[in-house]
């Protein structure tokens, strides 16, 4: 545990480390807590669900610290009727199945499907806030231990036997209290973000709405034209590799691509074609799972992977407008559409290419839609950059208040 108040790195104002006194005792997570499983009621019988009873999944869980609406209720019979259990306010709510480690903390009574298995704090030891971060720092320590051919998952047997170490209550309180803080700080960061790009949401939709502006519509094919990715082999993957492959997963619909879990190669393959090299701004779209999200290329060694779509434009078309123009939920919506029907949606060549956009062919009109909507980015950007460093920062005091 440190004990240091140097916080030189950190720009929470009158952030201070709370000093400890007293040395930190072993125990198991089941001393901690009564962990909880859920369940799900017969999805077939309406009566149980649509109910005053809020029930969680494992997708809704971990965004934030605390857990309040769920998208779907189930009634009391269906509680009744199924293997979900009625949990108190301030349950931890962790889940174990497919994505390990994921926690928030309950704001009401509710339930949760089977894909939990949840911490019900022992206020005698340990105080539920302070028990949801322990929780977060085990993170690596659940997946470890977890198993499974389809997904993985790790058993309430296994949450119990976790060993770990905690201070006693009086400095759970304190530790719980900072880390807190940065928790409200993070919080009201994340609605910035969410406000501003509602806010340019509502500017996008106000522009391309303009005939004054944008006198006609155009497909993208008489534009652009839609080029697929190369299919890399797993076996070339290498982790010293100097070349990133970009996959469906590192576009993620935010205005640049998502470059922390990429795979690598050393090597080039020979018959890769010159579009499937990236470069800087490059757009790309998503063509599987969540089709429709558009991001473009960052400067650096990047190449395309098979089931994402690069946009190759004509020279003499701006390139702003266009990403502006696809980056809007309209064109996501329309390629949703496009792709229901299978058990996985895939959209190809055809639904992209047909895609109509608002388009003018006064350059002036073009640039100036392109350069407002980009002065949003760039304030979102920044507020996001400011997220990071929050988010940077609640780590570093993880690490350093938990042993």
């Amino acid at each position: 545990m440190a004990t240091e108040n140097n916080n030189k790195n950190l720009n929470v104002p009158n952030l201070r480390f709370p000093e400890f006194s007293k040395p930190y005792s072993q125990t198991t997570i089941s001393k901690l807590a009564t962990i909880v499983g859920g369940g799900t009621p017969d999805t077939t019988i309406q009566e149980y669900w649509n109910g005053g009873i809020q029930w969680f999944t494992p997708s809704e869980i971990g965004k934030n610290k605390y857990a309040d609406k769920s998208e779907r209720t189930i009634s009391q019979e269906g509680l009744n009727n199924s293997s979900a259990k009625l949990l108190p306010i301030n349950t931890i709510l962790l889940s174990t199945r497919a994505t390990i480690g994921e926690s928030s903390i309950a704001k009401e009574e509710c339930c949760t499907n089977q894909g939990f298995q949840s911490l019900i704090a022992n206020e005698e030891i340990v105080c539920y806030e302070y028990l949801y971060y322990l929780v977060v720092t085990l993170t690596k320590e659940l997946i470890r231990k977890s198993c499974g051919s389809t997904f993985l998952e790790i058993s309430a047997n296994e949450v119990r036997k976790i060993k770990t170490f905690i201070p006693n209550l009086e400095e759970q309180s304190k530790v719980s209290s900072l880390l807190s803080l940065i928790d409200d700080r993070i919080a009201t960061q994340i609605k910035i973000i969410e406000d501003l790009k509602k806010l340019k949401s509502a500017i996008s939709n106000k522009l391309f709405s303009r005939k004054d502006l944008l006198e006609t519509s155009i497909s993208l094919s008489e534009i652009a034209t839609l080029k697929n990715g190369y299919a890399f082999q797993s076996s070339t993957y290498n982790p010293a590799g100097h070349y990133k492959i970009i996959t469906i997963a590192n576009v993620s619909g935010a205005r640049y691509i998502d470059t922390n879990s990429c795979n690598s190669i050393i090597n080039i393959p020979n018959d890769i074609q010159e579009h499937q090299i990236l470069g800087e701004g490059d757009i790309l779209i998503s063509l599987t799972g969540n089709v429709g999200r558009v991001s473009l290329c960052l400067a650096g060694n990047y190449l395309l992977n098979q089931r994402v779509g690069l946009l190759q434009l004509a020279l003499d078309v701006d390139r702003e407008y266009v990403y502006q123009a696809l980056s809007c939920k309209r064109f996501e919506q329309a390629m949703i559409a496009c792709g229901q029907g299978a058990a996985q949606m895939n959209i190809g060549k055809g639904d992209i290419e047909n895609y109509r956009i608002p388009y003018s062919f006064n350059q002036h009109n073009l640039k100036l839609i392109a350069a407002t909507l980009n002065a949003c980015d760039d304030i979102i950007s920044v507020e996001t950059s400011k997220l990071t460093s929050l988010q940077l920062q609640k780590q570093y005091l993880l690490a350093q208040m938990f042993i």
